[in-house]
């Protein structure tokens, strides 16, 4: 949650089936949402009165999304859930809120974009847009398109109205996460070769690096390394100045652009 442009709160979600409130600036516990199944994506609505978070298919249930209230003050919080929408038999591996609150667009691991109605949960429409489960997707910063990562060596971008794929760009490995850039027409992708394959292979021919694509060529334009595993994360900061990574090794980090690359683009 944001608050004059500083981020107030995180939200995450755990395979102990439990979402969890922080305070960002302490790291404190604030509050505690308990779920009889992994819970899996978590992601905060326009206006932040609304959290939408995905648990995973276990033994009878199906994967669903549940909608729970953010209250203003930490002691009004509830964990009642207000809406529950059921999804496809696996797992939501990522959510957003589209069109002011009224939509939920899911990326699943049977490699499916659907868009709910939140009102109704209603599905409103899907298309199957890679072939293996899908690890990301990250919004454009106006909303209009989105990104998606997938194992099946492929990222793609996507029309939030329309679902059509509008670009592909393609990996010689598994991708992990994409994100686009707010200022310029780039791309980042990450990920690499699978961790259990790891210690088989040289670092190089892992793919361990961060990469960079051309947004409307679908060009690679340039490489950072770093990572020595899997790149799990990828994010651009709001500003465009700065990116950060994560990966299987365990390691954050966070670049920020030199100069050249704001006077070349």
């Amino acid at each position: 949650m944001t608050d004059a442009d500083e981020t107030t709160k995180l939200l995450t979600g755990s395979a102990d089936s439990t979402a969890r409130l922080w305070d960002a600036s302490t790291g404190q516990e604030l509050f505690q949402f308990q779920f009889h199944e992994p819970c899996r994506a978590v992601k905060f609505s326009v206006g932040e009165r609304l959290a939408a978070l995905s648990t995973d298919p276990f033994m009878e249930s199906v994967s669903a999304i549940r909608m729970v209230s953010i209250a203003d003050n930490i002691e009004d919080q509830t964990a009642e859930v207000i809406r529950t929408i059921n999804g496809p038999r696996g797992r939501i591996t990522r959510l957003h809120w589209t069109d002011v609150n009224s939509t939920l667009i899911c990326a699943s691991e049977d490699g499916y974009v659907r868009r709910y109605d939140v009102e109704t949960g209603k599905p409103l429409a899907e298309e199957k847009l890679h072939e293996g489960t899908i690890q990301d997707l990250q919004m454009a910063a106006d909303g209009s398109h989105f990104i998606t990562a997938s194992v099946d060596r492929t990222a793609k971008l996507v029309d939030t109205k329309t679902l059509e794929v509008l670009k592909v760009y393609k990996s010689e490995v598994p991708i992990n996460s994409a994100a686009i850039s707010p200022i310029f027409n780039h791309v980042l992708i990450g990920g690499g070769q699978e961790a259990a394959r790891v210690t088989t292979t040289a670092n190089r021919a892992g793919h361990f690096e961060a990469r960079f694509f051309h947004k409307i060529f679908e060009e690679e334009i340039a490489q950072v390394r770093g990572h020595f595993g899997p790149i799990n994360a990828v994010a651009f900061s709001p500003d465009g100045t700065a990116f950060a990574s994560g990966g299987e090794e365990g390691y954050v980090r966070l670049h920020h652009f030199d100069a050249d690359y704001f006077t070349q683009n």
